[in-house]
């Protein structure tokens, strides 16, 4: 990969609200994440602005004060695009285009960019390409800028309606292929599923970023591309795994994002079969973020979308290599103990003790706890195994009876 100096990054504005939804410290942790997500796509954020609303402005989603501080800035500043947190309407995103003269996306626009940047496959990138036609489907109208002097009147009837609607028409013939074509890889994909055998089948899920990939990497021995970067992995990977003697399958998928856009999970929810046809689950928990128990709410409401949230979990806390505790002074009476304070033994004993032994703590990169990583993972899988196949109960011994297993 080329670093980040050796790149020439498009310069960036943050545009997000405060409202009754989100207070100021939400959106400062949407904005943060919303600049990740811009760094991914190779953007680099210059400013942020915001601003107190009961809703988002109908015309041009902030005050007409705010947008003309951010329009000062973005033509004093040579800035090249407006990133907004929340999803625009078409005419919102028109409106505003007029007012700022530069490109502007929102959220969903933006990551469906680095979907499209990240997809290798013919499967993934049909699945990008669906999600961006049914996204600038609504937004058409507004892209034949060239086509404003077309109002009518004695020498002003044109095509103009007719282009776009013809234009409209193009878009949902290619809707409706690529849906075709994803039906024809769904029916070779369910083919490949059935021919792998009643292995048992393990799904790697979770927030972005968590380390997947690199726990992948760790279990399976192969390499499955990995980078500190939101959405490093779009296509599923299936590597067969043997722990001590017993074989199964294990699954990398795309992970998951607060606010992810529709167009995203309807035509992302083919590639969430492997969650759903999963016996169990890893559910991979970035510990050292500080908001890592909103990210495990995330996933598990994307999880009860397609249907996945009543499998056996196993919850995997990475990252505790990078977890660090805030620290009071004992002299300190003032301070308030809260949960950035907690240490990872005052975790366990949270509303994590309530999930038993399905708890694991682990640093994928650093390898730590790995051993009992591999018998939790390999106890759980034994116990669907031998519950399908009960006579092969004497292949499988329990974990401690082998004998110490050579790093």
């Amino acid at each position: 990969m080329l670093e980040k100096n050796n790149l020439e990054y498009e310069k960036v504005v943050l545009i997000g609200i405060v409202s009754r939804e989100q207070d100021e410290e939400k959106l400062k942790e949407y904005l943060d994440e919303l600049e990740f997500l811009t760094y991914t796509a190779g953007g680099e954020v210059q400013k942020r602005f915001s601003q107190k609303l009961d809703m988002p402005n109908p015309k041009t989603f902030i005050g007409t004060g705010k947008m003309e501080e951010v329009r000062l800035y973005v033509s004093e500043n040579e800035i090249g695009t407006a990133i907004f947190d929340d999803e625009l309407s078409p005419a919102q995103q028109k409106n505003i285009e007029k007012i700022l003269q530069c490109k502007v996306l929102d959220r969903t626009n933006l990551i469906l960019d680095i979907f499209a940047q990240r997809a290798q496959t013919s499967y993934a990138r049909t699945q990008v390409e669906l999600a961006q036609y049914q996204y600038l489907l609504p937004r058409l109208a507004g892209m034949w800028t060239h086509l404003e002097r077309q109002r009518g009147g004695i020498g002003m009837r044109g095509p103009g309606e007719t282009e776009i609607e013809t234009d409209r028409r193009i878009v949902r013939d290619k809707i409706a292929l690529l849906k075709k074509k994803l039906e024809t890889i769904d029916k070779q994909m369910e083919v490949q599923r059935g021919n792998r055998g009643q292995l048992v089948r393990v799904a790697l899920v979770g927030y972005t970023n968590v380390g997947k990939s690199t726990l992948m990497n760790v279990i399976s021995k192969s390499k499955v591309f990995a980078e500190n970067k939101l959405f490093a992995t779009l296509d599923t990977t299936v590597r067969k795994v043997v722990i001590r003697n017993l074989p199964f399958l294990l699954t990398d998928t795309v992970g998951f994002i607060r606010k992810l856009p529709t167009q995203l999970v309807e035509s992302f929810k083919s590639t969430l079969d492997e969650v759903r046809e999963a016996d169990l689950l890893l559910h991979v928990v970035d510990i050292s973020h500080p908001n890592f128990e909103e990210h495990i709410a995330s996933v598990n409401q994307t999880l009860s979308e397609i249907k996945g949230a009543d499998k056996p979990t196993l919850m995997v806390f990475n990252k505790i290599d990078n977890y660090v505790a805030e620290q009071i002074e004992e002299d300190d009476l003032m301070t308030e103990r809260t949960e950035s304070h907690y240490t990872l033994d005052d975790w366990r004993n949270t509303w994590m003790n309530r999930l038993g032994d399905n708890v694991l703590f682990i640093s994928a990169l650093n390898k730590e706890n790995m051993e009992e990583f591999r018998r939790k993972v390999y106890e759980a899988v034994r116990e669907i195994h031998i519950t399908r196949f009960p006579y092969n109960n004497f292949l499988y011994p329990e974990y401690d009876t082998y004998g110490e297993e050579e790093e």
